[in-house]
């Protein structure tokens, strides 16, 4: 009879580094979500933890680090918009990934519900108003009902194993 070869999983706790990795071989869509502080600023911020929660009623979820220098502002913004980048837009993801500059700074934006900016190119955006937020570990998981959305029907911008692919 043949052997069956077995590998060794990794037991909590986990190395940080090698648990991402692992996460990393799961290919995620790129988002820019948007909202409004309320003391008016805008925010942004790329993010991959996108998803859809539920058709019936319209729901999607996200969620944002808790040590994000825009956490304060998204926690307490009670409208958001989630843009999915197309597969042409890493420059954009990448400066809403950075907290080095005025994020906005050159985009024509639009204002969306409760004056929420809206990025002026997309494959789909998605504005919402925050149903619940949920703590979870070093997050925190914002679902939102999806109050309008629009699709372009572009490729989507994809990030796989740290960095980004085309489908």
């Amino acid at each position: 009879m043949p052997s069956i070869e077995t590998q060794e999983f990794q037991l909590a706790p986990f190395i940080n580094r090698s648990y991402r990795n692992a996460l990393g071989s799961f290919p995620t869509g790129v988002t820019v979500v948007t909202a409004l502080s309320n003391k008016q600023e805008k925010l942004g911020i790329t993010v991959n933890s996108f998803s859809s929660v539920s058709l019936d009623p319209a729901l999607v979820l996200w969620s944002i680090n808790c040590k994000a220098s825009c956490f304060s502002g998204f926690n307490e913004a009670q409208y958001f918009a989630v843009h999915i980048l197309d597969e042409n837009q890493r420059a954009l993801s990448n400066r809403f990934a950075s907290s080095d500059h005025d994020k906005f700074a050159g985009l024509p934006c639009t204002r969306g519900d409760a004056n929420v900016p809206l990025l002026p190119d997309y494959s789909a955006c998605f504005q919402c108003q925050v149903e619940h937020r949920y703590a979870g570990g070093d997050h925190v998981i914002i679902v939102g009902r999806v109050n309008a959305f629009l699709d372009r029907n572009k490729a989507p911008l994809v990030y796989y194993r740290g960095d980004y692919a085309k489908l």
